[in-house]
């Protein structure tokens, strides 16, 4: 059930492309698991699928299962395809990411001619889990270690996505969804929270250290989330879609890989 949930605005990012498009390479940002990777090399399997993130974690975990998905880990802050990508997706990655109006226009620039950018952000920034992963980072015998791992969000409006990018797009669409997923009370919290959210914790501290920080974490959340008569927990998250397709001409500029 809720890796069902989970796949939910994936689902609604990929609805959204473009029909007609049939891309041979892939570039995903901020894979995690890889879930998505291996879902668009199952859906395009003449597609070459690159899966990117800048935690070991996540990439040890993704290659965990069998496909035919490429990792790398990389600083996707930095980080574009030095080719022209048919289609660069991200479903959850991006939102950690600095300098968003330098970054957006620079993946729509990664794309080739008709080249489709698609974005999900989950918006947590207002969300207690998020509030209280900060606190409790920040409050323990850990803190020194994880000082600079966990940072406050950038938080921008649609239009300043649309401001960005239209420029140089031939078409953008944008929108926001809300979801409230009902959670049953048997269901650990920190196992309904998306496993990238802790992958900067994960990277830094291990064994009892690890232990301690997720009990800490767990309880704060689940002062945050009391269990209600109905013996569920609504838990709502908030997301930004973009889809801005390039203009059919010649790559508008190769960025280097770094």
């Amino acid at each position: 059930m809720i890796d069902a949930l989970r796949r939910r605005p994936v689902i609604d990012l990929t609805a959204a492309l473009p029909p007609s498009l049939t891309p041979t390479n892939i570039v995903d940002l901020g894979c995690g698991s890889g879930q998505l990777s291996r879902m668009l090399a199952a859906h395009w399997p003449q597609a070459d699928v690159l899966a990117v993130d800048n935690s070991p974690a996540m990439l040890r975990w993704a290659a965990e299962t069998p496909s035919r998905v490429r990792y790398l880990q990389a600083d996707l802050a930095g980080w574009r395809p030095h080719w022209p990508a048919d289609l660069v997706i991200s479903a959850g990655g991006l939102h950690r990411v600095a300098d968003h109006d330098r970054l957006f226009p620079e993946l729509l620039q990664s794309l080739a001619a008709g080249g489709v950018l698609a974005i999900a952000m989950p918006r947590p920034q207002d969300q207690p889990a998020h509030r209280l992963l900060l606190e409790t980072a920040a409050g323990g015998p850990w803190a020194d270690r994880l000082a600079g791992a966990l940072t406050a969000m950038p938080r921008h409006a649609a239009q300043d996505y649309y401001d960005w990018l239209a420029p140089q797009a031939a078409s953008v669409e944008l929108w926001e969804t809300g979801y409230f997923h009902a959670v049953d009370s048997d269901v650990p919290l920190l196992q309904w929270l998306h496993q990238a959210a802790l992958a900067p914790v994960m990277d830094r501290l291990s064994g009892p250290d690890l232990d301690g920080f997720l009990t800490a974490y767990r309880r704060r959340l689940e002062g945050a989330y009391p269990q209600h008569s109905s013996g569920s927990m609504l838990i709502p998250t908030g997301w930004l879609f973009i889809v801005a397709q390039a203009r059919n001409t010649a790559a508008i500029r190769q960025t280097p890989s770094m």
